[in-house]
């Protein structure tokens, strides 16, 4: 009969981008005395990703482990944003109780909803965390009242609405279990967590059975298969069977088991159920998967997980700078290593194109996607991108796209931009109230093909003043057109270095990219052209030297400050002709036809279409 392991528990943490998860988890590692009192180990320890420390987000879910009076606590860290969906929805299942933190001040927002929504339904036990209780403008028991509104939309079964709150200083390293007492350290948390997470049920006297939630790399060791083991017991040298995907059985033997203290891993003699370890042996494991002893003859339920919602091609460079700077060119590295992504990533999707060095990647979102090409360029990747696009689907309601609730919070003078601008993109109003600082909170349902390409105009829009946040709804039925509301492009005419003289005279026409000295090629896009329609601008012209000189034509040009794009701004900004030329050193903007006269013709034969149309 399975029986409750007291020396353990198993905890997720949840929490919206900078609401202080990595700050608190700092806290909780070092007042568990993890690391010497002399070794040096900085800030945001969990977050070891570099692009994790760069945008401030939790990508990638980790394990960490700490005792506290005898248990061992082994915490779960978990993305907070929905593009990463996939990894929340498989780590999960390894935890029975989570920490919910939410800023004093911003309450819970919708990114907490989506990941509180999956604990829930796993029927999780919640600890909400109010942090950053120091703020001069700290809303605490507002805060908790929206919190509580929260378990009650989403709670699935009654132990959910009863909840400890705990008040904490992440920073400061201390949590209170009385909002006007401050507290001394993190003992209360640990208290909390002891009293309020529900030990691991353990099914000691089964045959071992675990299912695999994350995969990890070791150059000497190979793939290691990370998971909870849910009956029995594992040793190294044991004999396991392993239930692929599509349910053949194949035997292996265990080499290692490892489990997780600290931040690192040691080595086991021994784990049994209620477990969290990683086991090396299986070379082919993938995500999903059962490991269970040969008596075992049906594998785990398979974890489930949303479908992608965007998609965009992948494909070989071809412009006249291919090969330059990036180190992996060739189609066949740019398949393995998109297919070698789908392994680990398991809510991202790869598939042939319509040529050979074409591939359609599909995730769950602008960021997911985004994430894996910054990833690829730093490891010297170099390839182009198509702009991302909805992926569409046949349901009962005939043609159906994803949709989005998306939340802003702007002053109250951008308003009315913001309903007609979003009116345009097919987006429904549902709630709209002021805060008490006069800024609008507004609420809408809008196509996920909306979205794209909306975050520049939401910046320039309110002057860099508004927060904005999706939740990811399903599907619904076809929202109808979107008109394109990009302005046109600035292409270089000719291939060559800019210079001075030739990008004074294209700033005229709009806004560039480029500044003096940066060698551009004739169809690549250099700026943003003033009015609707494409212009090729000549950047790379010199003035011509005379024998006749001014006392004001000789005097020197002034040039405005470029505004390159970032990755993220590129992709959505290009329209369906262009693409994003992507290396180690560089994001460009191009067309996908670098001829000027055949994209004249294609743009001719499209306005003939509409016309008959």
């Amino acid at each position: 009969m399975p029986s409750r392991r007291e020396d353990i528990r198993n905890i997720a943490i949840i929490a919206h981008v900078d609401h202080g998860k990595t700050t608190l988890v700092d806290a909780l590692l070092k007042q568990a005395h993890v690391f010497r009192e002399n070794e040096h180990v900085g800030s945001l320890i969990l977050d070891s990703n570099p692009l994790e420390r760069e945008k401030g987000i939790t990508i990638m879910a980790k394990n960490a482990a700490i005792e506290y009076r005898g248990v061992r606590i082994n915490i779960i860290d978990t993305p907070g944003h929905a593009d990463f969906g996939g990894e929340v929805e498989r780590v999960l299942n390894m935890a029975d109780g989570c920490l919910l933190l939410v800023d004093a001040v911003e309450g819970p927002m919708p990114q907490t909803k989506f990941v509180l929504r999956k604990a829930f339904e796993l029927g999780l036990h919640a600890i909400v965390v109010v942090n950053k209780i120091d703020r001069p403008n700290a809303r605490i028991e507002e805060v908790v009242h929206e919190t509580s509104d929260l378990f009650l939309d989403l709670a699935t079964a009654d132990h959910q609405l009863e909840f400890p709150v705990i008040y904490a200083n992440a920073r400061d390293g201390y949590a209170s279990r009385d909002a006007g007492v401050p507290g001394t350290s993190m003992e209360p948390l640990f208290e909390a967590i002891l009293e309020s997470t529900p030990p691991p049920l353990a099914n000691l006297a089964a045959p071992f059975r675990m299912v695999v939630t994350t995969l990890q790399y070791d150059s000497y060791r190979g793939r290691t298969a990370v998971g909870r083991i849910t009956d029995g017991s594992v040793h190294p040298g044991d004999q396991v069977v392993r239930f692929t995907h599509d349910r053949t059985v194949s035997n292996h033997r265990i080499a290692q088991v490892f489990g997780f203290q600290g931040l690192g891993r040691v080595e086991l003699a021994e784990a049994s159920a209620g477990d969290i370890v990683a086991i090396t042996g299986i070379g082919d494991i993938l995500i999903g998967e059962t490991i269970a002893s040969p008596e075992v003859t049906e594998p785990l339920p398979a974890i489930s997980i949303e479908q992608p919602t965007l998609k965009m091609t992948f494909k070989v460079n071809d412009s006249p700078f291919a090969g330059r700077e990036g180190k992996f060119v060739t189609s066949r590295q740019l398949r393995e290593r998109l297919f070698r992504e789908v392994e680990t990533n398991v809510s991202l999707r790869v598939d042939e194109g319509e040529t050979a060095d074409a591939f359609i990647v599909s995730g769950r979102g602008e960021l997911h996607l985004a994430i894996l090409i910054e990833t690829m360029r730093r490891e010297g990747y170099e390839f182009a991108v198509t702009r991302p696009e909805v992926i569409l689907r046949q349901g009962v309601r005939g043609l159906e796209e994803p949709f989005e609730r998306l939340y802003t919070e702007a002053p109250g003078t951008a308003t009315g931009f913001l309903i007609e601008t979003l009116s345009g993109r097919r987006a429904q109003l549902i709630g709209m109230h002021s805060d008490h600082d006069a800024d609008v909170r507004l609420e809408f349902d809008i196509p996920t093909r909306g979205l794209i390409g909306f975050r520049d105009t939401f910046i320039s829009g309110t002057a860099g003043e508004g927060i904005m946040n999706t939740e990811y709804l399903g599907y619904r039925p076809w929202a109808g057109d979107i008109q394109r509301s990009r302005s046109g492009a600035l292409v270089a005419a000719e291939s060559g270095t800019a210079l001075s003289f030739g990008i004074a005279n294209a700033q005229e026409r709009g806004q560039l990219f480029i500044e003096p000295g940066i060698d551009v090629y004739g169809g690549m896009v250099v700026g943003l052209h003033a009015k609707e329609n494409d212009l090729d601008v000549n950047v790379c012209r010199a003035k011509q030297l005379t024998n006749i000189r001014s006392s004001t034509s000789d005097i020197a040009v002034k040039l405005v400050p470029p505004s390159p794009p970032s990755l993220e701004r590129s992709l959505s900004l290009i329209t369906v002709d262009e693409l994003v030329e992507v290396t180690p050193k560089s994001v460009r903007i191009r067309k996908a036809e670098l001829n000027p006269n055949l994209r004249a013709r294609a743009t001719k034969r499209a306005k003939f279409a509409a016309m008959e149309v």
